[in-house]
């Protein structure tokens, strides 16, 4: 890994709206896809909570990592999102089609978010003194006209970048698949 592509993760993920009407199926259908590209990455992650179906004009102001970590700050504190997760522990799958939470026997699935509805990716640290990590997804729905916000747990603030990371890298990926 160049420094690079570390650096960029830590940022956060951000986007540009032509990424944001990719059409994922079209790697799958030129058979091109190479082995590694399929590969699914996995952590293990809590939920914390969501806050769903914000109208534009709310989630227009979240466009920075600043703002996402601000924002769930104020919803934590209002009580709108927990301060910490359940016990339970669920598995965050993470590919070039975007991140699938599941239990741990993988048996059910909690959340699926699809590559191109995801906006933003932020992780931080917690603030509690734990060492715990929080990780933020901002997804919008096929329209964009609603925007989600969803909160995990990861164990460590590692954990958290190295999930950017694989995330950040099935951005390029599927840009690269695109382009060719």
């Amino acid at each position: 890994f160049s420094s690079q592509s570390v650096d960029s993760s830590l940022g956060g993920l951000s986007r540009s709206s032509t990424v944001a009407s990719l059409d994922t199926d079209s790697t799958k259908s030129s058979g091109q896809s190479n082995s590694n590209s399929d590969t699914c990455a996995e952590f293990r992650v809590k939920y914390v909570g969501a806050i769903e179906k914000l109208k534009h004009n709310e989630s227009k102001n979240l466009e920075g990592p600043l703002d996402l970590i601000n924002y769930i700050d104020v919803a934590q504190q209002d009580g709108k999102l927990p301060f910490v997760p359940g016990e339970e522990e669920f598995i965050m799958g993470v590919s070039k089609y975007g991140i699938k939470v599941s239990t741990s026997d993988q048996y059910d699935v909690l959340h699926r978010h699809a590559l191109y509805l995801i906006v933003r990716m932020v992780c931080y640290d917690d603030g509690l003194g734990a060492g715990k990590s929080l990780l933020a997804l901002k997804t919008t729905d096929a329209a964009s006209e609603e925007c989600s916000l969803w909160v995990y747990q990861c164990s460590s603030l590692e954990q958290a970048q190295a999930i950017c990371k694989v995330l950040s890298t099935a951005f390029d990926s599927v840009l690269m698949s695109e382009k060719s």
